[in-house]
């Protein structure tokens, strides 16, 4: 089949389907490039700065002596 006779069904789908033809094709590309998908409902960590007074302090140390350094 080709793209130009795929394009208009594509059009036609629901929004639903058109995502899962979305994720369908990231998969595959994913999959030819060896990249090892995330795995669903699974909780990833994440570093944020917040309430870390520590890294506040230090941030703040490192902006004074870049600006003393001037």
């Amino acid at each position: 089949m080709l793209v130009t006779d795929l394009l208009p069904q594509l059009r036609d789908l629901s929004r639903a389907d058109k995502l899962r033809i979305m994720q369908f094709l990231i998969s595959e590309l994913a999959k030819e490039e060896g990249v090892t998908p995330l795995e669903n409902d699974v909780n990833f960590s994440s570093v944020t700065l917040y309430n870390s007074h520590e890294a506040a302090q230090q941030l703040a140390r490192l902006l004074e002596s870049t600006q003393e350094a001037c």
